[in-house]
């Protein structure tokens, strides 16, 4: 059974999670604060911090994205956009 980003088993939910690099790792690779990174990637910085720290871990679009910034951190730049 797989859990909900709050916690709580859900049946037949699928979900993916960002193993490596570690969110705090693709954050520092592109040398920007983390009210900074939370910012351009459209996250709250508490969602970005308790990544930081593996209490939750990011799933969908939020780890889509962190792929392509972990890849080539200058993609954050089309953001700023």
């Amino acid at each position: 059974m797989k859990h909900h980003i709050a916690g709580k088993q859900v049946r037949g939910v699928k979900t993916t999670t960002l193993n490596a690099p570690s969110v705090k790792s693709i954050r520092e690779a592109a040398q920007i604060s983390q009210s900074q990174f939370a910012k351009l990637i459209g996250v709250n910085l508490r969602t970005l911090q308790n990544w930081e720290q593996e209490r939750t871990k990011p799933t969908g679009p939020a780890r889509a994205l962190l792929k392509i910034v972990a890849s080539d951190p200058k993609a954050l730049e089309a953001l700023h956009g």
